[in-house]
């Protein structure tokens, strides 16, 4: 079975499964309720993670006692839950060995309010991630909305269909904190929750480094629980500075050149510079053990020059698995990272327009993403440029695609009228990439059709994140599950 468009292809690169698959093939959690072993710290590019961890329960009376009753109600007497149970439970344990996960699970079943009660406390004295909820019996449901009320821990609930009633499903299915899937023995969707549960452990466990102006110290992003390490640019501008034309700058200069379909005003120089810069960057982040970095990089490039623009190595970066985020934008920075985390696949951070005739979106910054399909996918061309604001330096114009379907969102982690944190997201289609010259605006750019919106005009946001897919659903899922407002 298949899973809705826009919880498809929620996969991991090959580096990630290598990574997650070579620690958990040894030793996986299945059949006892302690975590046991070692399981390889397995996650994406950056620091390393402790692989995320979720508590798993079959909930139904066993089929022996409905003998004796001599009535099943649904899913019937020819159901069984047993047999069905052991086919789950093998798709989980592929599953642990695929996303580098602790999916716990007993070989037993809950049955009776006490057994509920033990998992409960359980649960509640050494929290998971996330839970995976599976009843195969229509009257135990109200054993599974308990778990859900007393635990509060965001729940994965499978129940194939002819187990529930409408009412119980609906009961849920837009509940904070579940993702609530009812569908034929539908483990694949499952396995996108588990992934959504991963990415949110993911995101506690990572830290971001900000190169900032002034200041220095360490914040925690509320909800999600990101670390933010603020550094001075001083750092950046020195190790620029005597960063010289090594032979792995040379290198990457060359290959900035022979890469691009067209340079345009760039010298040798500006190229050369731009790797400089480039190389200074990937070795600041690598000493500051850090999972992505953001800059406010336009100051550096105003009178006098203090680096040279940092666009090149953003591209690097994000081709690479590490989020870049422009102008030390953090909730630009966390949603490439989510986006990362989730789909695998790097983002256009970029400045908000429209073009109110066709009633197209157009977006527009001087870096992205090459590898748009992802990290190990092929990269699209690109031409290099000056900056468009700036005007001088090196950046890429990368050359989207048309035709690929797009998601475009934006995290919004701090709100002045409440606490929880919002999500915009947008999804539709890549009609083009405007030439520059006639547009203004930054070197790249998209013009892209928006699906949720009657008036391209009404969309929100500023420096929103573009990736290719149809992700929409699946963000308002992740949204759903991990208690974000997912808005338009």
């Amino acid at each position: 079975m298949r899973p809705p468009q826009g919880l498809r292809n929620l996969s991991i690169s090959r580096r990630m499964f290598l990574q997650a698959a070579g620690g958990t093939a040894a030793s996986l959690s299945f059949g006892s309720h302690r975590w046991l072993g070692s399981l390889a710290l397995a996650g994406p590019a950056g620091l390393v993670k402790r692989p995320p961890v979720v508590r798993t329960a079959f909930v139904y009376p066993p089929t022996k006692d409905l003998d004796k009753v001599g009535y099943y109600s649904w899913p019937g007497s020819t159901f069984d839950a047993e047999g069905r149970q052991r086919q789950y439970m093998a798709r989980l344990e592929g599953f642990e060995r695929s996303l580098g996960m602790r999916i716990i699970a007993g070989r037993d079943h809950l049955d009776k309010e006490d057994e509920v009660t033990r998992f409960i406390n359980e649960v509640k004295a050494d929290p998971p991630d996330g839970l995976l909820l599976v009843p195969f019996k229509k009257g135990h449901w109200p054993h599974v909305t308990r778990i859900v009320e007393e635990t509060g821990i965001p729940t994965v609930i499978l129940a194939s269909l002819g187990i529930l009633l409408v009412g119980h499903v609906r009961q849920m299915y837009r509940q904070s904190g579940v993702y609530m899937i009812n569908s034929l023995d539908n483990l694949d969707a499952v396995e996108q929750g588990m992934r959504m549960i991963r990415a949110a452990s993911w995101m506690k466990q990572s830290c971001i480094l900000n190169i900032a102006r002034t200041g220095s110290g360490e914040t925690t992003v509320p909800h999600l629980g990101t670390r933010v390490r603020r550094v001075t640019n001083a750092g950046f501008i020195e190790e620029f500075q005597r960063t010289g034309p090594t032979a792995e700058v040379k290198a990457a200069a060359a290959a900035y050149k022979n890469n691009a379909t067209k340079v345009i005003q760039p010298s040798d120089d500006d190229i050369l510079d731009a790797a400089r810069a480039c190389v200074a960057l990937k070795r600041v982040v690598k000493e500051a053990k850090v999972d992505a970095v953001m800059m406010d990089c336009l100051p550096g490039l105003q009178h006098p020059h203090r680096h040279v623009p940092p666009c090149m190595g953003f591209m690097d970066l994000r081709d690479e698995g590490i989020p870049a985020g422009c102008e030390s934008d953090l909730d630009a920075t966390l949603t490439m990272m989510l986006l990362q985390y989730l789909f695998d696949k790097p983002g256009f951070q970029h400045n908000p327009t429209v073009e109110t005739e066709r009633n197209h979106y157009f977006c527009a910054h001087c870096t992205s993403a090459s590898r748009m399909r992802g990290v190990d996918a092929a990269p699209e061309p690109y031409m290099l440029m000056n900056h468009a604001e700036a005007g001088w330096g090196c950046v890429p114009r990368v050359l989207f695609t048309p035709g690929q379907k797009v998601t475009i969102a934006k995290y919004l982690s701090v709100r002045s009228d409440e606490n929880k944190p919002q999500m915009l997201v947008y999804s539709g289609e890549l009609v083009g990439c405007p030439p520059v010259p006639q547009t203004g605006g930054c070197r790249t750019n998209a013009e892209t059709t928006i699906n949720e919106l009657e008036h391209v005009a009404d969309l929100k946001g500023h420096h929103l994140v573009m990736v290719y897919g149809d992700y929409a659903k699946g963000l308002r899922t992740f949204c759903q599950l991990q208690g974000v407002e997912a808005v338009v």
